[in-house]
């Protein structure tokens, strides 16, 4: 019988600090619903010899869980709204969750920030180096604005100074690539970071190659002998596996945006072909059926629990 899934905070909170001490890869996926979260964390792989293989955490992205409720990706779903979401996520999995805290708006609202996740049982929070209010990263006609490197670090340094536990981590995300600035610009910015208490970096990029992602990787471990955990986004470096990435010295890959998209793409074709058939029985090979719904959210096995509790009394 499927039990209520269940992890009490202080349990949830360091699983990922260890899977990432004990230097195996660290696979993460994008959650933006308890339902995301569910199918993210049941799901095994099946072929190619990787049977069995799961996802080792979620990553609640701002993109995905911004677009779900129709808003663009500028910091306009509150921050309530989100802890909301949060918790809805930590409910429907006991895998170890990362939330992207956009920019971690102002100082005091970032050590807020910081206090309420780790309360929660979040493992890690990570926050991108641009101005306050941020522009996605994937947008090609967006400006992006970096903030001045002091400024951040005095952010990150509040924010670390405002935990309670050694396991909740604060990860600085850097936006050089982004903006169109250098690799060696990316380095001196998570340099800064770490000296101000960052527990480690994510470096990102839109390129379709990843050679500068790999520039950095090697630059980063090599040149600057840093320790530090890293993460990588392959979104739109999608050719290369999350294996490469991590012989290359990446901690942690995520795939940040996919379910959202996969959702998005099912939605319409399904309305589609509604619309074009007058009728749904055309999607049926295309839906899950209600009964495996019923299953997964643990509709049965709570209607079997009120059945044996019926019986006992």
């Amino acid at each position: 019988m499927t039990m209520i899934r269940r992890i009490l905070p202080e349990k949830r909170r360091p699983q990922l600090r260890e899977l990432v001490t004990s230097g195996r890869l660290v696979r993460a996926i994008e959650a933006h619903s308890g339902i995301s979260a569910l199918v993210s964390s049941e799901t095994t792989g099946s072929s190619n010899g990787h049977e069995g293989r799961s996802f080792d955490a979620l990553w609640l992205s701002s993109l995905t869980s911004s677009a779900a409720r129709a808003l663009p990706d500028m910091e306009l779903y509150a921050l309530e709204r989100r802890i909301e979401l949060i918790d809805e996520v930590l409910n429907a999995s006991p895998k170890p969750l990362i939330v992207d805290g956009d920019t971690g708006g102002e100082e005091t609202a970032f050590e807020y920030l910081c206090a309420r996740l780790e309360n929660m049982g979040v493992s890690a929070v990570v926050i991108e180096d641009k101005q306050h209010p941020k522009r996605n990263s994937l947008s090609l006609q967006s400006r992006h604005v970096l903030e001045e490197p002091a400024v951040f670090g005095k952010k990150l340094r509040r924010g670390r100074n405002a935990l309670l536990s050694t396991d909740f981590m604060i990860f600085a995300r850097l936006e050089s690539l982004i903006a169109g600035e250098t690799v060696r610009d990316a380095l001196e910015r998570a340099k800064v970071y770490l000296d101000n208490g960052a527990h480690g970096v994510m470096i990102h990029s839109k390129d379709r190659q990843p050679d500068s992602i790999f520039d950095f990787l090697h630059r980063y471990r090599n040149a600057a002998n840093h320790s530090q955990p890293v993460i990588c986004v392959p979104t739109t470096y999608n050719n290369v596996r999350a294996e490469m990435l991590h012989e290359r010295g990446a901690n942690i890959v995520i795939h940040a945006n996919h379910l959202l998209r996969a959702a998005h793409f099912a939605m319409r074709q399904v309305c589609r072909s509604i619309l074009d058939n007058d009728r749904s029985m055309e999607v049926d090979n295309s839906i899950t059926p209600v009964s495996e719904i019923f299953l997964e959210v643990g509709y049965d096995a709570a209607l079997e629990r009120e059945t044996q509790g019926a019986a006992g009394r």
